[in-house]
């Protein structure tokens, strides 16, 4: 059984005709619904300096003003120079069916982070990855709307895979793969379509990958 990828409408305007319309339904494989987060799982909070210093369930670090816990973020490229973004579900309590990033969680407790994004990968994408490589961490603050934050010292990963997906309904509505060196226009054009997130991590990861194939 196969499950039709979402299209992707980015009209840019009167003033760039382009349109990032997917023209032809990619194909993955096939699907899950399994639940794998829940509110009442432990985050791990940390200071200023990104130092553990306790837990708190994921619902109250992510409500009102939220508070500052660890988290991580990848970013997953293929073999035709494009990395994969996905559509959050509509039923998440922050950025419902916003684009992002190939998949963004938080290590558990004792877990270490490369650790935790094979795990998190194969939950949410179904799919296993290689070249895993840290480049940075940093800290910020995302409020949505009046119900909640997000307030996070993050981790940003780059890793590789050539897997079909296999997208977990529960956490993701769609999927598609974009051109790297595309990702930058697309999110000026329609950022109001992507996570606070996505835009602060590409802005800074981006020239570290650009400076990385030029040597």
């Amino acid at each position: 059984m196969t499950d039709t990828v979402a299209p992707l409408c980015w009209h840019l305007g009167a003033r760039d005709q382009r349109s990032w319309t997917q023209k032809r339904p990619e194909q993955i494989e096939n699907h899950t619904s399994k639940q794998v987060s829940f509110d009442d799982e432990p985050l791990i909070l940390v200071d200023e300096q990104g130092q553990a210093v306790g837990t708190r369930p994921k619902l109250d670090c992510h409500l009102g003003p939220g508070i500052l816990h660890r988290a991580f973020s990848v970013f997953v490229f293929n073999s035709d120079d494009k990395v994969l973004l996905q559509q959050r579900s509509a039923e998440k309590m922050l950025w419902p069916s916003f684009w992002s990033n190939s998949c963004c969680s938080h290590p558990r407790y004792g877990e270490q982070e490369q650790e935790a994004v094979h795990r998190r990968i194969r939950e949410e994408l179904g799919i296993a990855v290689t070249r895993i490589k840290r480049y940075f961490d940093f800290e910020y603050r995302a409020a949505y709307k009046d119900i909640g934050c997000e307030w996070e010292r993050c981790s940003v990963f780059s890793a590789f895979s050539d897997d079909p997906i296999k997208r977990n309904r529960s956490e993701i509505d769609a999927v598609r793969w974009v051109a790297i060196n595309e990702l930058s226009d697309l999110l000026m054009a329609e950022a109001e379509n992507f996570t606070p997130w996505i835009k602060l991590e590409w802005q800074r990861l981006y020239p570290l990958l650009a400076a990385q194939r030029s040597d």
